[in-house]
């Protein structure tokens, strides 16, 4: 296993990889965002007048989408040159998702506007009763969910004129994810809990017990599972065959009471990775119930983690601006998870 590492002089608050698994990005506080490709060094990318606050792959197989303070949102190439796709004034573009066949959706607002591959405004923008505080795909790329005050509104994209499905429940929902199937909406809310919807028949869910508000959530490959942050350990809900009702969920990865503070899941298998409020990162499978640990902590909590689609690579980003860039070899992880 190899791993690289720098470190900035701002906080890191996004992470990610480009479609083709062949770059990772670093969004930080300082308005930057840093490429770097396995053995290089970072190129930096002057994105934003104030600090980033979102970043994700481009619905594109290279480059990188990121939003601000300054409310812009800005296209970022390969080779670090940049493109504003839109800029609200005042605002904060904070809720960025994107897709291969849906294009690209980000909130402003309580407004969702969505661009097509090329970056072109597509339709009038979707209205909602509070600020938009999450907003993704379906797996196919033709629906949107976005979440808000008092549930979750799921919009067709390329619809012209439509009323929303509403997916009710009180209070603040701060953060949605769809499932692999398709199948289930599922949110995070402000009452430390997890609330989500089987779509099929609207059927309610509700996760409780957290300590602390859930800020991420990841959906195993294979098996079905939901793992989430927000506890001293990895909390992982199944959704295979007749959903989670019901059932417990499995726990795992505790570190003598470090707070998991995000989760990011291996594309093809039931690994997940793990970073907690010491900047340690460890990697497991839900199947053994233990993870090793990956990269030692750094005394920054961990921000933000992301997998490469080829599931050949992790990048980790702390909140004192450490950036690290771990490789597992070139056959498997599962070779990289068996080395002593």
């Amino acid at each position: 296993m190899s791993e690289q590492s720098w470190k900035a002089d701002a906080p890191v608050v996004a992470v990610a990889f480009d479609r083709s698994s062949r770059q990772a990005a670093f969004a930080l506080g300082d308005g930057t965002v840093r490429l770097v490709e396995a053995g290089g060094e970072p190129r930096i990318a002057e994105c934003h007048a104030g600090a980033a606050l979102a970043l994700v792959p481009d619905a594109a197989k290279t480059g990188f989408v990121s939003g601000g303070d300054d409310g812009k949102l800005i296209r970022i190439a390969a080779d670090a040159s940049q493109a504003t796709l839109a800029t609200f004034p005042g605002k904060w573009i904070e809720q960025i998702a994107t897709s291969e066949v849906g294009g690209i959706a980000f909130g402003a607002g309580r407004e969702v506007m969505r661009l097509d591959r090329a970056g072109a405004p597509q339709g009038a923008p979707f209205p909602h009763p509070s600020t938009v505080a999450g907003v993704v795909f379906d797996p196919k790329g033709k629906r949107l969910a976005v979440a808000h005050y008092g549930g979750v509104s799921l919009w067709w994209c390329k619809a012209q004129e439509q009323k929303p499905k509403l997916l009710a429940w009180r209070g603040s929902h701060v953060l949605v994810s769809w499932s692999p199937d398709g199948a289930y909406v599922m949110s995070a809310t402000q009452e430390n809990d997890l609330h989500g919807w089987r779509l099929s028949d609207a059927n309610d869910l509700r996760m409780s017990g957290y300590p602390t508000k859930v800020k991420s959530l990841a959906w195993s490959a294979r098996p079905s599972y939901l793992a989430s942050s927000g506890a001293d350990q990895i909390v992982c809900w199944p959704f295979a065959g007749a959903g989670p009702s019901g059932k417990a969920p499995i726990e795992f990865g505790g570190r003598g009471g470090a707070l998991v503070t995000v989760v990011a899941a291996h594309p093809k298998g039931d690994w997940l990775a793990a970073g907690y409020d010491e900047g340690a990162v460890g990697v497991g499978q839900i199947s053994e119930k233990r993870v090793r640990l990956m990269l030692a902590p750094t005394g920054g909590r961990a921000a933000s983690l992301a997998w490469s689609a080829d599931g050949r690579w992790i990048a980790a980003g702390d909140e004192d601006g450490t950036m690290r860039l771990v490789a597992f070899g070139e056959a498997s992880s599962s070779a990289m998870l068996t080395r002593p």
